[in-house]
């Protein structure tokens, strides 16, 4: 191997420390980038990459989708849509044991359909639901456990942030991996509903039935959500249909939840001002990211790693399927100790030429990834949803909350081998696009 490549792994080793020492994702690999970038290539080298480098990671039109799609994730939230979506969940399914917990799912999938953000979906969800839990005596292992792995719904289906980031690292059609992303996702609240049944059989004292609503009052509850429904079918239905770019689609995404938010009485002048200063923050935030990434990404071309990782790996007797496995193995550990994001902006650059190199399907790896991120939002010690949740409901130990998510992570193992056994889950839907 050569001392360029060598630099690299150090580079890549060091990123990794100064995460593990606290230090913000982007400045560690912003640093890295720069030190590393000067040792190789002088002084003059790097001081046209901080020139250049920082303009072109945010640059391109296609970036525009982030802010918007943040925008209409911010806007979904005020509008108070959560508690809409619980209801009518709650209504059909909350008088059955541990039907609370399910509906807490629902609503976090039908809740991350429009707004992308699995942060923002636990804290959302988890005020509207871990109170109605409370008062039917859950078990707060339960409970807290299903607002977190159901706000995991929120980075995969579309439209999800993490997914817009690897379709611009990768240039992977953002609107087929939304496409692809939609089968993925149903299958894991399905999976997170069936861990909750199992669960609650083998221990009924977890989650006591609650009330039973009329059939007259279930109907009338569809009428809190079809709003949100025809904003998903929109923009969704609008990529699918070829009506849309995903930018234009996240346009008109955000358009909608602001005319929600604003229809619904909940959007008045203070309300519209933190909304905005929101979404610049959420956004300042990614694209500041994206800059380190971008200056990370400049070092590690500059080293060959990744060209020197796939001609290690294509000359290896390693099949394709099982390079992917320890990749995916790799992810799930590395989830333990880093949060979503950093994992695709790290990680992504470095392993994508290797999936690439092997003939894997970059829409059907990219899903597979951002379903391993979505595995470390509720892994321990760092699982972020683990900690959202703690933050929304006081009086809650994290250790209660630990206790019971291990049943959601089997459920996302299970959905990552049904993936990995069958690609046509991811792949089929996006086939039939337009």
């Amino acid at each position: 191997m050569s001392v360029a490549a060598l630099a690299g792994m150090a580079g890549f080793a060091a990123t990794l420390g100064l995460i593990a020492l606290g230090v913000p994702v982007a400045v560690a690999m912003g640093v890295v980038g720069v030190a590393g970038y000067w040792w190789l290539q002088g002084w003059f080298s790097v001081s046209y990459v901080l020139g250049s480098a920082p303009f072109e990671a945010i640059f391109p039109y296609s970036f525009s989708v982030v802010p918007l799609f943040v925008m209409m994730g911010v806007f979904a939230a005020r509008a108070g849509l959560s508690r809409s979506l619980f209801d009518l969940i709650n209504g059909f399914f909350g008088h059955l044991r541990g039907g609370l917990a399910v509906s807490s799912v629902g609503a976090s999938a039908m809740f991350g359909a429009i707004c992308g953000s699995s942060l923002a979906t636990v804290a959302t969800i988890g005020r509207v639901a871990m109170p109605e839990m409370r008062r039917y005596r859950y078990d707060d292992s339960l409970s807290a456990a299903a607002v977190a792995a159901g706000g995991t719904l929120g980075v995969l289906i579309p439209p999800s942030i993490l997914l817009v980031i690897y379709g611009l690292l990768t240039q992977t059609s953002i609107g087929q991996l939304f496409i692809a992303a939609i089968v993925p996702g149903l299958i894991g609240a399905f999976l997170y509903g069936f861990a909750i049944v199992v669960r609650v059989r083998l221990r009924p004292e977890l989650a006591p039935p609650a009330a039973r609503t009329p059939w007259r009052e279930r109907l009338a509850l569809f009428r809190g959500v079809w709003a949100v429904l025809l904003l998903f079918a929109l923009v969704i239905g609008g990529i699918y249909a070829g009506w849309f770019s995903p930018t234009e689609a996240a346009a008109v995404g955000a358009v909608g939840a602001f005319l929600l938010a604003l229809i619904g009485g909940r959007l008045d002048r203070t309300t519209l001002r933190e909304a905005l200063r929101e979404t610049a923050g959420l956004t300042g935030m990614i694209f500041f990211i994206l800059i380190g990434a971008a200056l990370f990404n400049n070092f590690l071309e500059t080293t060959g790693l990744p060209r020197q990782l796939v001609l290690w790996i294509e000359t290896s007797p390693l099949t394709p399927m099982t390079v992917l496995i320890l990749i995916l193995v790799f992810y799930v550990i590395l989830g333990c100790f880093m949060d979503s994001m950093s994992m695709i902006l790290l990680m992504v650059p470095l392993l994508a030429p290797v999936a690439l190199g092997l003939g894997i399907d970059m829409i059907w790896f990219g899903i597979l990834v951002v379903t391993v991120a979505e595995v470390g939002l509720i892994t321990p010690p760092v699982g972020m949803n683990l900690f959202v949740v703690q933050a929304t409901v006081k009086d809650l130990k994290l250790a209660r909350i630990v206790r019971g998510i291990f049943p959601f992570i089997a459920a996302d193992l299970v959905r990552l081998i049904l993936l990995l056994a069958f690609p046509a889950l991811a792949l089929w839907l996006p086939g039939q696009m337009f």
